[in-house]
């Protein structure tokens, strides 16, 4: 199912195929992931889409329904590929690019960016920024060292300069209430 988050704005849940529990340090509730569609001005950008098969035709319509001529197909890092090609293959998508009103933040984890949503006032987080099944949001535990993480958080400290609204990871819930306040939280020291 495709929950609209915003008009505009869509965001859906799957499972993730490659989940092994015993080689993660997150416990299961962290097994299914999200994946969003902004349009903005100028394209329909997908967001790390994972499309299970099931979930096709509500993809499908989307792209009809858009109103701007091009698909764009986003990854938040390089190892989300998930669905990209079958977009690519179904729909003529681009890989990668601009579009209006996205703008990419660097994660400092490898190629890891976080996306800032300009009209609906949201981020979008890969695996730098956790939901905490809480209502709130952390630091990813994936770090080798402190000074990684503390890279990543250095990174990520200008979102909070942002009038941030939303905050999207791709695993755990979103925040749409005090998500400022638990971004910030999330990047504390």
């Amino acid at each position: 199912m495709i929950e609209e988050i915003r008009p505009g704005l869509k965001r859906w849940v799957s499972e993730h195929p490659e989940w092994k529990p015993e080689e993660d340090e997150l416990d299961e509730s962290y097994r299914p992931v999200a994946s969003v569609v902004f349009n903005s001005l100028d394209a329909l950008v997908f967001i790390d889409p994972l499309v299970p098969d099931s979930l096709w035709p509500a993809i499908d319509a989307e792209v009809k329904a858009s109103v701007v001529p091009v698909v764009l197909v986003v990854t938040t890092i390089k190892f989300h590929v998930r669905s990209r090609d079958e977009m690519v293959r179904r729909y003529g998508a681009k890989l990668g690019g601009e579009a209006a009103g996205v703008r990419a933040f660097p994660a400092a984890r490898g190629d890891e960016v976080a996306l800032w949503l300009e009209g609906p006032r949201a981020v979008v987080f890969g695996d730098a920024v956790l939901g905490d099944q809480g209502g709130g949001l952390r630091l990813a535990p994936w770090f080798k060292t402190a000074e990684d993480r503390e890279r990543t958080r250095q990174a990520l400290l200008p979102l909070l300069d942002l009038p941030v609204e939303i905050v999207l990871p791709a695993h755990g819930d979103p925040v749409l209430e005090n998500r400022r306040a638990a971004l910030a939280e999330s990047l504390a020291a």
